[in-house]
């Protein structure tokens, strides 16, 4: 397989061309750092083009690739080499410094080490002259960057003489012996935004709390980066410019991933990983993440994967869909799938399975609410943004024992538990999955069967962080998505909770006063439960009394009355079924067409 150069080729000649390329015909003996030849034809490449040039060097003296920069820096990508993830890569790089300077920079001692080369080496020159040589080794010590590395100032003559392999195996042994591992194991992410000026939410707010989903995610965050611009970057979300500062940041900070702070398109995402070469998230793949961590139920797990594969699909790449051959015509004939074609449908297929193993489970939880609500008791559900403290509430008022924890999406799995309330007797209060401000719609979709007991609930609990100042904002991102689902017009009540966090007693009650049946509660020390408790008492629908004449092809309606309602009258008539009965609000809304005033027995 011919080797290519890599990097920026713009504008190099071709005969220059060759001669790059010519640079993998070279081999160096055995345990000699670089021969003088090659030195010299760097230098004189390197000086032509007015670029920094970079090549890597196995331990058996060959060159496996080649690449071109611009006049300050150059790409280091990963080189494959030695697979052990307790020893040096087996590849060593050396690059010109065309400025003239010999001094390795920050960015390549980073690479240095998140690459684990054998070695890095720096050649200074200015026109075709050589300035000074300066090479640096890992060490196995830890700390920080500059106490793992040693690094050594060299004449051109000491080249050729200088043990490049009797060093780095020596280091080798030493790594595998200690167990140090070269290479950071843990994230370290950097956050980037846009700041369009458009939204609500302020940029910096917005990467505050991606900086907690990185957190939840066991990211450690070492940059925000937010870039002023009417609107995202078609190819590369934050511009070319800033995707190439970028890249230099990664090195700069030893960063491994870089998070965004909006769902990439597959171009963009793809466009970025070539441009960075550093593994690309977005605000969906980390809520996905985060939700496949907190995952535990059979049903929690189908819903994760189905949102992760509906997100994975349109990114896959490949050939494309225009030589996909399926899609038959000249030169897309052959003996088989490709693997990418095959990757889809097999997607395809997992996904249709998993759709199907989620009807079940809508079917099993609408069975469950029936028999809960035979006893006719009310169903409230809190709802609100995500570590909000529902979960609190619930054990608070129910003295369960839901884990609550101070992170985000602590709760993916609804938890339905009763109590009792003053003057109301017995109800059910059902725990659900936090909302977020761009919340995927793939995890909206696959947990809708979940989100259904919000839907059908009586009454809607909505918790909010009182302390946190964006409250408004997180307010309205829970009422997009209940509008979403059908549920905005339900009738709620607004519990404000952490109000202990707030500097004064005064500024606490002039939260609410603004919204319809609020209150402010604290679920830490307790105060305001009882008011909630109260309210809830005040506003829930009490059981309706309903005469109807339903007709028989609504079966339905008649099955539902007989299962969750208290029947007190039933007579057949020709056109239909005349009952009487004490049913919940929402039953009483779905028999309301078929409502009668007359007196029973009047119906003919």
């Amino acid at each position: 397989m011919k080797r290519e150069v890599q990097g920026n080729l713009t504008g190099i000649k071709q005969h220059t061309l060759q001669e790059l390329q010519n640079l993998y015909t070279y081999s160096i003996e055995r345990n000699v750092l670089l021969s003088s030849e090659l030195l010299q034809e760097l230098v004189h490449l390197s000086s032509q083009i007015a670029r920094e040039i970079a090549i890597y060097i196995n331990r058996r003296g060959q060159v496996v690739q080649v690449a071109v920069g611009d006049s300050s820096t150059v790409s280091m990508p990963e080189v494959k080499g030695r697979l052990a993830e307790d020893s040096l890569s087996g590849i060593r790089c050396v690059h010109t410094h065309p400025t003239g300077d010999a001094q390795l920079s920050l960015l390549d001692l980073t690479s240095l080490v998140n690459l684990r080369l054998d070695c890095m080496v720096a050649i200074g020159m200015h026109d075709t002259q050589v300035n000074g040589l300066q090479v640096a080794y890992l060490q196995p010590v830890k700390g920080k960057l500059a106490q793992n590395t040693v690094i050594f100032d060299l004449t051109p003559d000491e080249l050729e003489h200088h043990p490049v392999n009797t060093l780095v195996e020596t280091l080798d042994k030493q790594i595998v012996q200690d167990g140090f591992l070269v290479a950071a194991t843990a994230e370290r992410a950097i956050l980037v935004g846009v700041d369009s000026g458009n939204s609500g939410w302020s940029a910096q707010d917005s990467l505050l709390e991606l900086a907690e989903l990185g957190a939840s995610a066991g990211a450690t965050v070492v940059a925000q980066v937010v870039q002023k611009r009417q609107k995202p970057d078609t190819a590369t979300y934050v511009g070319f410019g800033k995707a190439n500062d970028l890249a230099s940041l990664v090195q700069e900070l030893d960063a491994n991933c870089i998070i965004f702070d909006d769902e990439l398109t597959p171009a963009q995402n793809r466009n970025l990983e070539q441009l960075i070469n550093c593994k690309i998230l977005d605000r969906t793949s980390l809520i996905l993440d985060i939700f496949a961590l907190r995952a535990n139920t059979r049903e929690g797990k189908i819903q994760v994967e189905l949102a992760q594969l509906k997100y994975a699909l349109p990114r896959l790449t490949g050939i494309g869909t225009a030589l996909s051959r399926l899609g038959g015509g000249i030169g897309t004939r052959g003996p088989g799938e490709t693997k990418l074609e095959t990757d889809r449908r097999r997607i395809r297929r997992r996904i249709s399975e998993l759709e199907d193993e989620l009807q079940k489970v809508k079917q099993q939880r609408a069975l469950q609410r029936v028999t809960r609500q035979t006893g006719h008791a009310p169903v409230l559900a809190l709802v609100g943004y995500t570590n909000a403290g529902k979960s609190s509430l619930l054990n608070a008022l129910t003295a369960a024992s839901v884990p609550a924890e101070n992170k985000l999406f602590a709760t993916l799995d609804p938890v339905t538990r009763k109590f009792l309330l003053p003057g109301k007797g017995e109800v059910l209060l059902t725990d659900t999955v936090g909302f977020i401000r761009k919340l995927p719609h793939h995890l909206i979709a696959a947990f809708r069967a979940t989100l259904e007991e919000v839907v059908q609930a009586d009454l809607l609990v909505h918790v909010v962080d009182a302390s946190n100042p964006g409250f408004n904002e997180q307010i309205k991102a829970v009422d997009a998505v209940l509008n979403e689902l059908g549920a905005l017009g339900k009738l709620t009540v607004m519990a404000f909770n952490k109000i202990d966090k707030l500097e004064a007693e005064g500024c606490a009650q002039a939260l609410w006063p603004t919204y319809p049946n609020a209150v402010g509660i604290s679920v830490l020390t307790g105060q305001g439960l009882g008011d909630l408790t109260t309210m809830l008492g005040e506003l829930l629908p009490k059981p309706a009394c309903v005469s109807a004449i339903i007709p028989f092809e609504r079966g339905d309606l008649i099955s539902l009355i007989h299962q969750e309602g208290e029947l007190k009258h039933i007579q057949y008539w020709p056109d239909g079924v005349e009952i009487k009965a004490h049913l919940s609000p929402r039953l009483a809304a779905l028999v309301e067409p078929y409502a009668i005033n007359k007196k029973l027995g009047e119906q003919t």
